[in-house]
């Protein structure tokens, strides 16, 4: 080993080396990085350029969907004694019309500017995603939670589970819907009456696998709460996992909503499914596929970005992608 001369530093010994006191406290701390569970999830969602990509198109759809018919004056019948201006393709319409933002996609059977009809029906269909999603997954996560901590509450669910699941869950919003007027709040209680059930039955099983693990049978052992373990210890743990179910629920409801219109038994609001059914017969009649291709198209790409957005979130959720 290769002495040195401490004169050379300029320094004496005293200043040189410091005495450190023995602090029991001190001796505790660990020396590691400030973690925040939020901000690293964003991190590890905006590493992958492909998610910001998909994000900004969301983005950009839902404001669309929510801001352009604030300043656009649709009628859908403006044009309704205009024979000439019924089914016209984007060429011809925007010939007969100018060049013009609402004419880009066409007319539809009343004369009426499809790309209008499109983000007045996008926003419907997305309001009702977002208010049947946030209705569901409360409810199915609250409720899931008790019955998996809950050996009473445990047993009634699960025969309640097993007689409403074995029910065709389309077959019982057409019902719901039929009963009804098909406005958009009966579609909400259709979509709502019983789609926590299997959201709240996925959830009870994630909460039996985590609530018997050592940390909780330890927590439990100490005096913690059964409420304390659920939201201290179980739920965060299940939120990569509960991303992930919202993420497959939000796009569900939009095509539950279209098929059922597309069916004659949806909405009877202008929604993109009312909208796809309307324009049924211009799908095999030439130059008037716009009319039925444009909302389908946009609905495909709503549920498709909706999903994978989710889809990507929920996998930065997971804590062990923060390495």
């Amino acid at each position: 080993m290769k002495n040195y001369d401490l004169e050379q530093f300029g320094l004496s010994k005293e200043e040189l080396f410091e005495r450190v006191p023995n602090d029991s406290m001190d001796s505790e701390k660990i020396t590691a990085p400030k973690y925040s569970y939020w901000r690293s999830v964003f991190r590890v969602f905006f590493r992958k350029k492909i998610n910001i990509i998909i994000l900004v198109i969301l983005i950009a759809l839902i404001l669309f969907a929510y801001i352009y018919p604030m300043f656009a004056s649709y009628d859908q019948f403006s044009n309704l004694m205009n024979s000439t201006a019924k089914h016209l393709s984007p060429s011809a319409a925007i010939k007969q019309f100018g060049f013009n933002i609402h004419y880009i996609l066409g007319t539809g059977g009343a004369g009426q500017s499809t790309f209008d009809a499109i983000w007045f029906g996008s926003r419907i269909s997305i309001s009702l995603a977002f208010v049947c999603a946030a209705i569901n997954m409360s409810i199915g996560v609250v409720v899931g939670a008790i019955w998996g901590f809950s050996k009473k509450v445990d047993i009634i669910m699960t025969e309640v589970y097993n007689v409403i699941g074995n029910i065709p869950y389309i077959l019982f919003i057409a019902v719901m819907v039929m009963l009804f007027t098909a406005s958009f709040w009966t579609m909400v209680l259709a979509l709502t009456v019983t789609g926590w059930i299997a959201i709240a039955y996925f959830i009870r099983n994630q909460v039996i696998i985590i609530r018997d693990r050592e940390y909780n049978l330890a927590s439990r052992c100490l005096g913690t709460s059964t409420v304390k373990i659920a939201m201290k210890n179980v739920l965060p743990f299940m939120t990569s996992v509960i991303v992930t179910l919202l993420a497959t629920e939000i796009p569900s409801y939009i095509s539950y909503e279209v098929f059922l219109s597309y069916i004659g038994m949806g909405l009877k609001e202008m929604s993109l499914g009312r909208l796809i059914y309307e324009a049924e017969s211009a799908m095999v009649t030439p130059g008037w596929q716009f009319e039925f291709w444009s909302p389908v198209v946009i609905a495909s790409i709503i549920t498709v970005v909706l999903y994978v957005v989710g889809q990507n979130l929920g996998d930065a959720s997971d804590p062990r992608t923060h390495m």
